[in-house]
């Protein structure tokens, strides 16, 4: 009977890679036709407003080269030297055990003078970055507060909470102080605290995050502001600061994170805050403490992107020509 039972069991258990044959997912059900095309296509040429698509030169309309410095001379010529100098491997090791140098730090210091903040910390891809972040951060009694249209990285970043989450309507403030209200009786049942997640530019529609309502809420409710400004970092603010800086609240936002991969035309990431925080976060980041320290090349070339958007708001001011060239235009 016994031996009965285990076949039948056996007979019945789905081979993780059956459902692949029927559900292959959001997007991937959708690869048979848009594969190549509307889907991983393949651009040729030099990155630049027209390049090459299936033979034909087409607009170019996905790119996050929000400056232009992919193609910078300044920073073409720096990328080359800082890659023939170090090649991509050096440092070897996590930023823990053997990756950490001078530069690494060097930024560091660069980006929280910029921010305005205390301290920030490199990371070596911003996507892990935050989720790794959130995961750091929050513990089963604390209570996440987040916008509905975040972005993956941080959604995926959830995911990793034991505690609960909030969720508000998109750029809804007062769906976000209902919110707020409902984790501030939780918190003190548990003993936690409030982590509100919102982002400064959101990457799919192009809105602003309405920061200057969130932090206005902290004289009625106690949390801290986590803010993704991927989108926004670089090509936001008087300076370039940020969507902090373009609201005036970038002293209000407590854990400020931005990645290289939009305005600086790189790979990498920083988050900025309180030196006690981002201490905190050096030593528990499981993304940073168990992968390659960023490249020595890479953060040179991050260096060098960030003395030019500090020095050059020509960059910035031909982004808005365009945008405002672009959207008047289309109207």
């Amino acid at each position: 009977m016994l031996t009965f039972v285990a076949n039948l069991k056996k007979l019945f258990t789905m081979d993780i890679f059956d459902k692949i044959k029927t559900n292959m997912g959001a997007l991937g059900q959708y690869s048979d036709f848009a594969h190549g095309y509307f889907m991983f296509p393949k651009l040729e040429g030099e990155i630049a407003p027209r390049m090459i698509f299936r033979g034909k030169e087409v607009l170019t309309w996905s790119l996050n080269n929000y400056l232009g410095l992919a193609n910078d001379p300044e920073v073409r010529k720096a990328d080359a030297e800082y890659t023939e100098q170090y090649g991509l491997a050096y440092p070897m090791g996590a930023r823990m055990m053997s990756g950490q140098t001078t530069n690494h730090e060097r930024f560091e210091k660069m980006a929280a003078e910029f921010e305005m903040k205390e301290d920030a910390y490199l990371l070596n891809y911003g996507y892990q970055g935050m989720v790794s972040i959130i995961d750091t951060l929050v513990d089963r009694h604390d209570v996440i507060v987040y916008d509905s249209e975040s972005h993956a990285c941080i959604m995926d970043g959830l995911r990793l909470h034991f505690g609960k989450r909030f969720v508000f309507a998109h750029n809804d403030i007062e769906s976000c102080e209902k919110q707020l209200q409902r984790a501030t009786r939780l918190v003190k049942e548990s003993g936690g605290g409030i982590l509100v997640i919102t982002e400064g530019v959101f990457g799919m529609a192009g809105d602003l995050g309405k920061l200057d309502k969130i932090t206005e809420l902290k004289k009625k409710y106690k949390f801290r502001l986590l803010v993704d400004d991927a989108h926004g970092f670089g090509t936001m603010g008087a300076n370039g600061r940020g969507t902090g800086e373009h609201f005036g609240v970038q002293d209000q936002i407590d854990i400020y994170f931005a990645t290289f991969a939009k305005s600086m035309a790189g790979i990498g990431g920083f988050v900025a805050g309180t030196r006690e925080v981002i201490n905190y976060l050096r030593y528990n980041l499981r993304s940073q403490i168990y992968a390659k320290s960023l490249p020595m090349a890479m953060t040179l070339g991050a260096i060098k992107r960030l003395e030019l958007i500090q020095s050059n708001p020509g960059y910035r001011e031909k982004l808005w020509t365009v945008v405002r060239a672009l959207q008047s235009g289309l109207r």
